[in-house]
């Protein structure tokens, strides 16, 4: 039942949050119930050995053959606690910011949190596609009606990509489901769909689509910047840190086990791709003077990495990216609370417009420097673990001829990184002091509070970080063997 709770919790006390009126009690009511989503989500960990209590099943839509099947894995509860996590931390450095209809926001984000949970815990295909759009539908309304100037033809061009990616992934679900040895949505009559070669192809570009438009992936990337600078600082926070893992979620549980065969064939392709994308917003970051921005772009690279390291096709290549998921969540929330921070007091997100910050708030300057430093993978942080991790299992992959190029590409994207990043720091926090920050004030205790929390999680993680590998370890280990152990491969390596 802690499954069924994972996805209740959000779901009901955000419908009840559109009928409490009162603004300073619906923030109240959305940070308990975010608080209470971390409660059981914690207590599924405390359970994991016990399947009994991770894991439900009850006849959903009997016509199709579809359950309400959700269960809480190792992957799933990996991202379950980055969604459970991230939300408290959310609503907590928002604290001071105002919105119009209050109740509405508050309980379209908890409705978002609960589509999300959903996609992390379905363990049938039509399930699936249905909290997919659960979580899509709200961030929409939520970046058109709290975003910025430029919201609404930002947020069309959100929707057509979404809209245009979920239709692509419906079909191809429906597709595969007619190929099931029972016509069945549960994942296990997914994998054993009966598809030929030509088919598997033409499938794994339309699910590929549907995921890479997501993480995103290049060339599939361009609604990212402009949304995450239009939409409001929580829900760019919550695309970033958490919605985006659904992409690559998708790659891990329906891409690759479903249709190994396609995914082996065209993983160099959308390796190139990923490393592409990793060069070029690598480099958009080195020029760009907007925080937001620079930030945005810097998602793209890391979640590029993330992509080309599933395609690795290896146990610890799929370990490095279930931790760096998380990892990445955290440090990208907590680099967005910074740009917050900085924005709201001194109304600019230019570099060139700041200098000398760590003067005026010491406090900012110590944790901004902490988790831009950890979003670079420093050693001791929690990113550099991850990133370890998948580039020692791109570096291994025998899913490609090209696993030394990929390597040596996607690590000068790290000496990208480390530019940008130190440029960042640099030109906001050091040097003169400009005339935009004269009366410059450190940020309050709140805020404190949440950036403590963020870089507790990334030295922790960084300096020890067996309780996570002991989760994701035989998650990784089911996903790669039931890739190696597909009969059409076998064959294939035999040759």
């Amino acid at each position: 039942m802690i499954a069924v709770l994972l996805i209740l919790v959000p779901l009901l006390t955000g419908l009840a949050a559109f009928f409490i009126k009162n603004e300073k009690q619906v923030r109240s009511w959305a940070l308990l119930s975010s608080l209470a989503t971390l409660v059981v989500s914690i207590l599924g960990l405390a359970v994991l050995h016990d399947a009994s209590y991770l894991a439900y099943k009850t006849e959903w839509m009997g016509a199709l053959n579809s359950s309400f099947s959700v269960k809480l894995d190792g992957l799933g509860q990996v991202l379950c606690l980055l969604n459970a996590v991230a939300f408290p931390l959310i609503f907590i450095s928002t604290w001071r910011s105002t919105y119009r209809n209050a109740y509405n926001f508050f309980a379209l984000m908890l409705l978002t949190q609960a589509g999300m949970m959903g996609v992390f815990l379905a363990m049938d295909a039509l399930l699936f596609y249905f909290f997919w759009e659960l979580a899509l539908i709200p961030a929409y309304f939520l970046c058109s009606q709290w975003g910025g100037p430029q919201r609404i033809p930002v947020t069309f061009k959100f929707f057509v990509y979404t809209f245009l990616g979920s239709l692509l992934m419906l079909v191809g679900l429906l597709y595969i489901y007619f190929h099931t040895p029972d016509n069945s949505f549960d994942i296990t009559s997914f994998y054993k769909a009966a598809l030929t070669d030509k088919e598997q192809t033409w499938l794994f570009w339309l699910l590929f689509i549907a995921f890479a438009v997501k993480m995103p992936i290049f060339p599939f990337h361009t609604w990212q910047p402009d949304t995450y600078e239009q939409a409001p600082t929580a829900m760019t926070m919550v695309l970033s840190g958490v919605m985006v893992k659904m992409g690559v979620f998708g790659l891990l549980r329906w891409l690759l086990p479903v249709l190994p065969l396609s995914s082996y064939s065209w993983g160099d392709t959308v390796s190139s791709l990923a490393v592409a994308g990793m060069i070029y917003a690598s480099l958009i970051a080195i020029r760009q003077d907007d925080l937001k921005r620079l930030v945005a772009y810097s998602s793209i690279a890391h979640i590029g990495l993330m992509c080309l390291a599933v395609f690795s096709v290896n146990v610890i290549g799929m370990q490095g990216v279930m931790i760096q998921m998380f990892n990445h969540g955290i440090n990208i929330i907590g680099l967005w609370i910074a740009v917050e921070l900085i924005e709201r007091q001194f109304g600019t997100r230019k570099l060139s417009e700041l200098g000398g910050l760590a003067q005026k708030a010491p406090g900012l300057a110590i944790f901004f420097v902490i988790i831009a430093l950890a979003n670079i993978a420093l050693p001791l942080t929690n990113a550099f673990v991850g990133e370890f991790l998948m580039f020692t299992g791109i570096f291994t992959s025998q899913a490609t001829k090209f696993n030394i190029w990929f390597t040596v590409l996607a690590g000068l994207c790290i000496i990208f990184a480390a530019v940008y990043t130190l440029n960042l720091i640099r030109k906001v926090f050091y040097g003169n002091t400009s005339a935009a920050i004269a009366d410059a004030k450190d940020i309050h205790l709140n805020e404190k509070f949440v950036l403590g929390v963020i870089v507790a999680l990334v030295f922790w993680l960084g300096i020890y970080s067996q309780p996570f590998l002991g989760v994701t370890n035989k998650a990784s280990t089911d996903i790669t063997n039931s890739i190696s152990e597909n009969p059409q491969l076998q064959r294939i390596f035999k040759k």
